[in-house]
């Protein structure tokens, strides 16, 4: 009786395994996708903004004047469009008017040039909002130090 002998018969040999487990792959896949979906829209509401260190030197106003929205103490707006000066604006105008002065000449330059009183999440506001109407770049205008 050889017992032995018949099961080694029955008993097919395993070659090497040729297919790759792409369960583990799938797992760090899975984790980078959920970091860049709750990183994605912190990346995306950033307002550029070049703030002087110390002097500033003037400002190169080109050919055609800047627009300038004014902030004042107690949060009301005000623009300065060529020959309208100090105009008070409602905040939800203040949109519509930026973009349509953009649509006409892309390349004129917005400043935003707030009291110091005023919060600073009412000037951040106002800036993303100017973002918003197609402004490249929102400037902070300053006044020089007093000198010594």
């Amino acid at each position: 009786m050889n017992v032995g002998g018949s099961n080694r018969k029955s008993r097919k040999r395993r070659g090497p395994m040729a297919e790759i487990n792409v369960v583990p792959y799938i797992d760090v896949t899975f984790v980078l996708l959920m970091i860049f979906m709750i990183t994605a829209p912190l990346v995306q509401t950033g307002v550029d903004v070049d703030l002087p260190q110390t002097d500033a030197a003037a400002v190169d106003l080109k050919d055609e004047p800047p627009v300038i929205v004014s902030i004042k103490r107690d949060g009301s707006f005000y623009i300065d469009i060529g020959d309208r000066q100090d105009e008070p604006v409602p905040e939800d105008v203040l949109y519509s008017r930026v973009s349509t002065v953009l649509k006409n000449k892309p390349q004129t330059q917005i400043y935003v040039r707030g009291d110091h009183l005023v919060e600073y999440g009412k000037i951040v506001t106002v800036m993303a909002s100017l973002k918003a109407a197609g402004a490249p770049k929102v400037g902070l205008m300053t006044t020089p130090p007093p000198e010594k």
